[in-house]
């Protein structure tokens, strides 16, 4: 099958195909990048993050039904955090995403596979796969796990942070990174006890924060608050679309030197470990001979020359 066409057609299983790729296979993805790059960067990413069990899935299968209603041709990409045990992600979103998939928004499932970096290139090139098809806005949902969330939030043109009441999440332990990204806070379920308390916490908490984000409160069950939000949202957007030709090229500066960083790391261990002078060194650091920090500059001397 020709693969870009394809794409071009929004054919699920040619989007389906094109994520793999560039999840799993470095040579073809290359191949695909090539053909797909000159057309990329214009959609506005979304990121919506937040601890597990903060309801995200839900709130995301509201507001994509919303969006599609108002003429805008959403995707979801879901961050899942993979199983240690049998390297599976669980992929439970799309189960709880019924009403978006029924109205033919895009959802797919990705395994974070525990790296962060690797999060950001397949994220970034599956961003490009979609946009390519013709999706706009793509959303992005990631379980908020420290590193992974501040990911999110250098890919994502806005940045949606959920919190709920029953999460165990008291405003005192949310992590300091988190009160720097998001664009919008919601205080998801605000049908629950405890949620107005949560909400002047995030307020007295976040409120003063440099970015000025708005925070409300929403609720996927009795739909409270959510036609709120997604007009917001949709303000963002448009103020976003006009930035995003410098949001861009930013962006596209941290790719590069994420990339050269990455093949540079690479030759290096490559080249490291046929290194003569390694193993002598080695052998004299394990004898406590020389410290590790004065064979480290002897190596890295000597395959510098």
């Amino acid at each position: 099958m020709n693969i870009t066409s394809d794409l071009k057609k929004a054919k699920r299983g040619a989007i389906a195909k094109a994520i793999s790729i560039f999840e799993n296979d470095e040579k073809e993805s290359r191949k695909l990048i090539k053909k797909i790059f000159k057309t990329s960067g214009k959609s506005v990413v979304i990121g919506i993050t937040g601890p597990a069990g903060a309801g995200k899935s839900s709130l995301i299968d509201k507001i994509s039904t919303k969006l599609k209603k108002s003429g805008l041709k959403p995707a979801v990409l879901a961050i899942d955090p993979t199983s240690h045990v049998s390297g599976g992600a669980i992929l439970g979103d799309r189960v709880r995403m019924t009403e978006s998939t029924d109205s033919g928004t895009y959802i797919r499932s990705m395994a974070s596979r525990g790296a962060t970096g690797a999060i950001s290139r397949s994220i970034r090139n599956s961003i490009r796969v979609l946009e390519y098809a013709g999706f706009d806005p793509i959303i992005i949902e990631s379980v908020g796990a420290g590193q992974t969330e501040i990911e999110i939030s250098n890919i994502a043109d806005i940045t949606v942070v959920v919190f709920n009441p029953h999460t165990g999440d008291s405003i005192q332990t949310i992590k300091a990174g988190i009160t720097e990204i998001g664009d919008i806070y919601l205080v998801h379920k605000s049908d629950l006890d405890g949620a107005s308390q949560l909400f002047q916490s995030v307020q007295d908490f976040i409120g003063t924060a440099e970015k000025n984000p708005l925070i409300l409160k929403v609720s996927s069950k009795t739909g409270k608050g959510v036609t709120e939000f997604v007009t917001e949202l949709k303000k963002i957007m448009r103020k976003r679309k006009k930035e995003k030709k410098l949001s861009e090229k930013q962006r596209l500066s941290i790719e590069l030197d994420d990339i050269i960083l990455n093949t540079i790391n690479q030759k290096v261990a490559t080249m490291l470990h046929s290194n003569k002078a390694y193993s002598g060194y080695l052998k004299k650091v394990q004898d406590r001979k020389i410290d590790p920090f004065e064979a480290a500059e002897k190596i890295s001397n000597s395959i510098m020359k």
